[in-house]
């Protein structure tokens, strides 16, 4: 079978690149994936694999394997773009003012096209039933994974386990990443009003200074995290974003914050946003003023299911060699393939992207973020071959 997937891997190469070039030169924002969307049902009826639309943009295909078997995986492609102008001289490049794939999306669904195709061409020779998950707007709350569940993408068949993959610069291009169990980050975004009485800077006797009390404000959450999280469970809380709209001589009457909190515990997770708004308002009132803290919770930790992982980190390592097989640390970005890790057996792996000769270093979510196209020879079949495994467990 591995030497199968491998053939027609080989085979399907240059139309996944083909596949990458046309999503990359047409990127969409989150939920707005109408002419992606139209493009992978192309290739899907092509193939004559049956699909139906989900949350809008989204797409669910169906596999059945001829032999008998009640198993179910489920493969899973982000689709979306980011707002971020595209630096390069490359011909594939954004033709979108402003849009560009610099997180890798195109790589995904492309690669899925390419797994989908294989699986199709060996459809006679394993059992089970391979759910093709084409999902809209990873990148923006509420997040699409959570709309897909919501409308049922892991229902009709259920899957007894999903598995995503996602690029990772930082990983050398033939290689990939696992990790069992705690992976990457909750995300919370913190919207903050702190509220005085402003005036003359010259009389700050007659104020009561929202600067002064944000000031407090944030440097006491800083506890939070250093003192009343386990030092051993990764917490993090920072604000990126302060308007403070007075000038040299001109206390503001208020302060607006923006900030995030991230974590791996979802229990810590709800009991920090209580300590978190608790002292912020406490604070706030102590000196006179008042705060407004309101906090939108975001994707959830991403865990990783333990004999998931390890089938997958198996297989990987007979398709590739276990020297093409790396740990990953703890990551404390965020990925919205949690929410399917909350609600099934999950494995989120890396592949490998980067090629230094190739100036494919640069970080996702940057303009310059490109892929060593080597990678597509790694990540359709690869992902052929986790499937089966899975399916035959």
């Amino acid at each position: 079978m591995k030497d199968k997937i491998k053939i027609l891997s080989a085979q399907i190469l240059n139309d996944v690149i083909g596949f990458r070039h046309h999503l990359h030169a047409n990127p969409e924002l989150s939920f707005k994936e109408f002419e992606t969307s139209n493009f992978i049902k192309s290739k899907l009826n092509e193939w004559n694999i049956p699909f139906t639309s989900m949350a809008e943009t989204g797409i669910v295909a169906l596999l059945k394997g001829e032999k008998k078997s009640d198993k179910v995986i489920a493969l899973r492609a982000d689709m979306d773009a980011l707002p971020i102008q595209e630096i390069s001289e490359k011909p594939y490049k954004s033709k979108v003012d402003g849009v560009m794939h610099a997180c890798g999306h195109d790589v995904h669904s492309a690669s899925l096209l390419g797994t989908a195709y294989i699986l199709n061409e060996l459809k006679s020779e394993f059992g089970g039933t391979v759910k093709f998950i084409f999902q809209p707007g990873e990148e923006l709350l509420p997040g699409g994974a959570s709309l897909m569940i919501k409308e049922g993408v892991l229902e009709n068949p259920e899957p007894n386990a999903i598995l995503g993959q996602h690029v990772m610069p930082l990983i050398q291009t033939g290689k990939v990443g696992f990790r069992s169990g705690k992976y990457m980050a909750s995300t919370d975004e913190l919207y903050v009003t702190v509220s005085g009485k402003g005036g003359h800077g010259a009389q700050p006797h007659q104020n009561i200074d929202p600067v002064v009390i944000t000031a407090h404000i944030i440097t006491a959450l800083q506890q939070i995290v250093s003192r009343n999280a386990d030092p051993r469970l990764p917490s993090v809380l920072s604000f990126g974003k302060i308007i403070a709209n007075g000038a040299t001589n001109i206390i503001p009457s208020e302060v607006k914050l923006e900030g995030t909190f991230r974590t791996l515990d979802e229990k810590w997770r709800k009991e920090a946003h209580l300590r978190i708004k608790k002292m912020a308002e406490g604070i706030a009132e102590s000196m006179g003023g008042s705060c407004q803290f309101n906090i939108i919770e975001g994707y959830p930790a991403l865990i990783n299911e333990e004999k998931t992982t390890a089938i997958a980190r198996l297989a990987a390592e007979e398709y590739l060699g276990k020297e093409n097989v790396e740990d990953l640390d703890l990551w404390m970005a965020a990925e919205d393939f949690a929410f399917y890790s909350q609600k099934t057996n999950a494995c989120f792996y890396r592949l490998g992207t980067g090629n230094e000769q190739k100036n494919t270093t640069y970080s996702v979510h940057t303009p310059s973020f490109d892929i060593d196209e080597d990678a597509l020879k790694t990540s359709t079949g690869l992902m052929a071959y986790l499937a089966i495994k899975q399916l035959g467990s």
